[in-house]
């Protein structure tokens, strides 16, 4: 029997940050121990994780690169090649949706909870993440994709379970800022956020999942699980998909009275 191949460990942009970290490091002629003294604002790390950084089996902070960057004269060059390499390395390697999610011209998700990704706040994300700073960075990263203008902001419609007004996470403040933030942002032309009254044999109970539909009109799902996610292209698992979500905005309140059910939410429940 074939020894079983092993999935790599490192996030193949990682290594293509590293070899540039190297090329400056070397150009000013410093060994990895000279320059990782001077690392972090002059707390300073091990010429050993200066060596995991630049053969990328390590994603260094901002911070560090800031430093990196100042230390080795890089101007600037160092912190925009952590922005495009490392930050969304903070991912998975098997999680691939956010190339995906990015290129999208539609986004139809369905996530009874906790609220979608691309709609959090900070606080919501960094209580849902446990603080873990850098997958808060990542993602609030992907959510520049309903706000920017090069390329158009995709369509993003999210039927909203009833059941996330009044699912406290974090603290009622956190909990109400993430309702205001949804109003906020469902006055966006491209979002429509609709809620979807409770109820025990709702057909989206079986899972979270979103359907995004390329520049081409292709399209692709992202499942959700306990152990990591699937991103689908067969097409009977896109009509089942489909199908679930025709039946799951078949219960879904119209915009306004969404909108005025979040409303009810945040004074009834949230501003006492």
């Amino acid at each position: 029997m074939a020894p079983r191949r092993r999935r790599s460990s490192v996030s193949p942009p990682l290594p293509a940050f590293g070899r540039q970290l190297r090329r400056y490091r070397e150009e000013a002629g410093l060994t990895q121990e000279s320059l990782g003294r001077r690392a972090n604002n002059g707390r300073g790390v091990t010429g050993q994780y200066v060596g995991q950084v630049e053969s990328g089996r390590t994603r260094c902070s901002r911070e560090f690169a800031e430093t990196m960057d100042r230390e080795l004269k890089a101007g600037g060059r160092l912190l925009e090649l952590w922005d495009d390499l490392v930050l969304d390395s903070a991912f998975p390697i098997w999680f691939d949706w956010p190339s995906i999610e990015a290129e999208a011209v539609m986004i139809q998700p369905h996530q009874p909870l906790p609220v979608h990704g691309l709609l959090q706040t900070p606080d919501y994300a960094a209580a849902l993440l446990k603080d873990n700073r850098e997958a808060v960075e990542a993602r609030l990263h992907r959510q520049r994709i309903l706000t920017g203008s090069e390329p158009p902001p995709p369509v993003f419609s999210l039927p909203l379970d009833e059941v996330a007004l009044y699912h406290e996470t974090g603290s009622p403040a956190i909990t109400k800022e993430r309702l205001e933030h949804l109003l906020a942002l469902e006055e966006l032309p491209n979002i429509t956020i609709q809620v979807v009254p409770s109820r025990g044999e709702h057909p989206g109970n079986s899972g979270a999942f979103n359907l995004a539909t390329p520049e081409d009109r292709s399209e692709v799902v992202y499942a959700d699980s306990a152990i990591r996610g699937l991103t689908i292209n067969d097409p009977d698992d896109l009509a089942t998909i489909t199908t679930t979500l025709i039946a799951v905005r078949s219960l879904a309140l119209p915009s306004a009275q969404s909108r005025e059910m979040i409303r009810r939410a945040v004074e009834e429940r949230w501003s006492q």
